[in-house]
């Protein structure tokens, strides 16, 4: 089978990139032939023979908006040209105007855009003005991608309620779950001082975004104030954002450690005791079946996708992100019972494992086997 996989990156530190990793893997241990049409793949992959990599070189323009346009133009352009050649195409949401036989759907940019909690209606400013146009131009070019393919794959049952509600038929939706790297997400220990945490004291973790505020850091913090003798790491690119100053006016941040943007995430996960994610718009959250991989208990929210697979045994799952006080409550219970988290982070594992990331590309190459 030859296929085409047109997205901006196959690569392992992205949500949607370590997908179409995963994807790539599984293809070529069928011995598939994979183009992936992009701007950046795992080095790994280069020198595979099986996989033809066609770079779409756009960083020299100055905003990710004017990218993912001239993006989706070169990207259409080179299909076609190319299309002939391939028995399938997989496209990653409006990465490309051309046509499509499946579409894989990460993020519902129409769903955002209607959220309370959107940037633009939290910050009436430059930046929030940049939210809104990026966040719309993205929705009306996404429908129309949408229009263009033959099935359309949805990562939680979240993503396939909200593309229901922008009128993609029910028929055309296969629900694929995003997996976890078991191998590298795994119960172990890791020393903190090499991340520069402190010992003996109770360690949460965030990791995500932290430039704007869909992940809700904001309210992880003001949570934090209550209980002091909860300390927490936060994983994110600092650059802009407004986090480490209000750690700083909240009294809070000799205990909040931020960390900068990693690729070591995996071990920084085995040297805390729990993982907070309580986002306020969330397709799947990966990064929350990752805690759980590694053995941790979880918190996150309704609105997560991820939320589907978290039982009560593994994890906490509020029902609005907005609520302070029912976070406050679970970082509470968490913090001061060791052998909850410990129970916890042992069911949360198990779970993970029947989500792995070997179970999920072969689901997809599964679907992209039925267009030949």
């Amino acid at each position: 089978m030859k296929i085409c996989i047109v997205t901006p990156y196959v690569i392992k530190s992205d949500g949607q990139g370590r997908a179409n990793y995963e994807i790539v893997l599984e293809a070529i241990r069928c011995n598939h032939q994979v183009s992936l049409v992009t701007r950046k793949i795992e080095p790994d992959l280069c020198d595979n023979p099986l996989i033809e990599f066609v770079s779409l070189t756009v960083d020299k323009f100055p905003t990710e908006l004017l990218r993912g346009i001239i993006f989706a133009q070169k990207s259409a352009r080179w299909l076609q040209s190319h299309r002939h050649k391939f028995d399938v195409v997989l496209a990653c949401g409006a990465v490309t105007d051309a046509a499509s036989d499946v579409n894989v759907i990460h993020f519902v940019h129409s769903s955002w855009l209607r959220s309370p909690s959107h940037t633009w209606k939290i910050h009436h400013n430059l930046y929030g003005a940049y939210q809104w146009l990026f966040t719309a131009l993205n929705a009306y070019w996404e429908k129309r991608s949408l229009l263009k393919t033959k099935v359309v794959v949805a990562v939680s049952d979240n993503i396939k309620c909200e593309l229901s509600e922008i009128g993609v038929s029910r028929d055309r939706i296969r629900v694929i779950y995003n997996g976890v790297d078991l191998d590298e997400f795994t119960p172990l220990s890791s020393d903190r001082s090499q991340f520069g945490l402190p010992d003996k004291v109770c360690l949460a973790m965030f990791a995500g975004d932290i430039r704007t505020n869909r992940k809700n850091l904001d309210t992880v913090l003001k949570s934090l104030v209550n209980i002091p003798n909860l300390h927490l790491a936060v994983v994110g690119n600092t650059e802009r954002s407004p986090y480490p100053e209000l750690s700083k006016q909240l009294g809070i941040s000799d205990r909040v450690y931020f960390l900068g943007y990693r690729r070591d995430v995996a071990k920084i996960m085995q040297a805390v005791d729990f993982f907070v994610f309580p986002s306020r718009y969330e397709p799947f959250g990966m990064v929350v079946s990752e805690a759980m991989a590694t053995g941790l208990p979880v918190i996150t929210t309704a609105v997560s996708g991820v939320a589907s697979i978290i039982t009560t045994e593994c994890g906490i799952v509020l029902a609005d992100p907005e609520d302070g006080k029912a976070l406050t409550d679970a970082l509470m219970k968490l913090t001061n019972d060791v052998d909850l988290r410990v129970n916890m982070g042992k069911s949360a594992r198990t779970v993970a494992e029947q989500h792995s990331w070997r179970v999920k590309s072969e689901q997809y190459i599964h679907l992209l086997e039925e267009f030949c």
